[in-house]
């Protein structure tokens, strides 16, 4: 065998992600689907392999072929859809990673929240494929309560349920959109909130705590870094969140929790095997110094990958989401007011004239952001939405002259994800895109 320094396989990510292993003087071998690559790769890789990394045979017989080639040392993925595949690549290689168990237990929830219960690690009540007659027992029992599917990210089928009197419209709207395999959790209320850790050889470092905005809906739509609360509940939520990374066998890479602070404590809502999205790694970048995406490639080079990049928190960064009403977009105003006003680090739009803008359902949804800077966490926050603010997207109602481009077909899970050519678990199937 060729023996090389640093070779990594990388699973799906983008020329952005791809492009940071080169500072960190590591060889990329990378793993794409045809109908997702970018030609613009080409010069970030060692080698390259378009194959379906969703089936599972095709990938494990590629990366097998590349490891006898010359051994890869270790398996990176950002990727929601390639965690699992991932997992099971690291084992089958028999090389550093994240194991197959650790990637399910973070990526199917039905599984985390069993071990959880199971361990004492917050409990919080829950049921998975219930029967209209369970759901309905299940809000009885536990008031207002959640549901979503087993499986995903985003914010993807996720639904509320505040009362009794709600179970019959969300049952009918679960079996319409198909959700497959689903589970229902009793309502958390409090301060929504985000850990972003890095663990080495099993031992977890918390790099940030963030602070997350809903509106009030189920749609993430800011985030602020760092949260601003007490040293006491900060304690609290870094202890859970070493606990939870600890029952799962988390031992190399990145990680972003979501957690509750409830009257009864911090609970963990769902956690990952990645970085956290919404550009999260950017802000966490700004304030602590440290670049999660890099700092995993640097897990094959010598010594620690935080070590001369952590630093203690210097001011504090937030996002900040545009939305507009569903409809046909006729203009968007405000940009140049926005990115003069002091602090703005980043104004992006992505509809123009003519798109269409679907209900807020999940992530997707959502039609840009802006990006400041500030001394502490609350003013960012207010700037973050007050530079928001600037921006109006202006929408007309869709009519037949402007048909909706998914209202061809029924309104999905499998229908949304079926752009992205994704499945929720490519082992089982659960959902599948044709």
């Amino acid at each position: 065998m060729i023996v090389l320094p640093g070779r990594v396989l990388v699973i799906g990510d983008s020329i952005r992600l791809v492009s940071k292993a080169k500072s960190a003087g590591i060889d990329v071998v990378y793993i794409q689907k045809p109908s997702q690559f970018d030609p613009a790769l080409i010069p970030h890789c060692q080698q390259l392999a378009l194959v379906d990394y969703q089936h599972v045979p095709s990938a494990a017989a590629m990366a097998a072929a590349l490891h006898r080639i010359a051994p890869i040392t270790r398996i990176v993925t950002q990727t929601e859809a390639a965690q699992l595949v991932a997992g099971h690549l690291t084992d089958t290689l028999g090389i550093p990673g994240t194991s197959e168990r650790c990637a399910r237990l973070l990526h199917d929830k039905s599984a985390m929240r069993a071990l959880l219960n199971e361990q004492g690690i917050g409990p919080v009540p829950y049921a998975v494929n219930p029967t209209h007659a369970q759901l309905r027992e299940f809000v009885v029992s536990h008031g207002a309560a959640i549901v979503k599917p087993t499986k995903g990210s985003g914010s993807l089928g996720v639904r509320r349920i505040e009362s009794v009197e709600d179970v019959d419209e969300v049952w009918a709207w679960c079996q319409s959109f198909e959700l497959g395999e689903f589970q229902v959790e009793k309502h958390l209320v409090g301060p929504e909130l985000s850990v972003e850790a890095f663990s080495e050889s099993g031992r977890h470092t918390i790099i940030a705590v963030t602070a997350k905005d809903t509106d009030g809906g189920t749609v993430e739509l800011g985030h602020v870094i760092p949260a601003p609360l007490a040293e006491d509940q900060l304690d609290q939520i870094r202890e859970l969140t070493v606990r939870l990374l600890d029952a799962v066998g988390l031992e190399d890479g990145p990680s972003h929790t979501e957690i509750i602070l409830t009257a009864e404590g911090p609970r963990v809502v769902e956690s990952h095997t990645r970085r956290g999205g919404d550009r999260i790694n950017d802000l966490v970048r700004m304030v602590y110094g440290v670049d999660m995406e890099e700092a995993t490639y640097r897990l094959v080079g010598e010594g620690a990958p935080l070590d001369g990049h952590l630093h203690p928190a210097r001011g504090a960064a937030a996002i900040r989401f545009l939305t507009a009403a569903p409809g046909v977009v006729t203009s968007v105003t405000g940009l140049d007011a926005a990115r003069a006003v002091d602090g703005v680090v980043e104004v992006s739009v992505s509809v123009e004239a003519g798109s269409v803008v679907p209900e807020l359902r999940w992530s997707d949804d959502r039609c840009g952001h802006v990006i400041v800077r500030a001394d502490d966490a609350d003013t960012a926050a207010r700037l973050a939405r007050t530079v928001a603010g600037h921006i109006s997207i202006n929408t007309e109602p869709v009519t037949g002259d402007c048909p909706d481009p998914d209202a061809s077909e029924p309104d999905t899970l499998s229908s949304v994800l079926r752009p992205y050519d994704e499945v929720f678990d490519p082992f089982h199937g659960a959902v599948t895109a044709p």
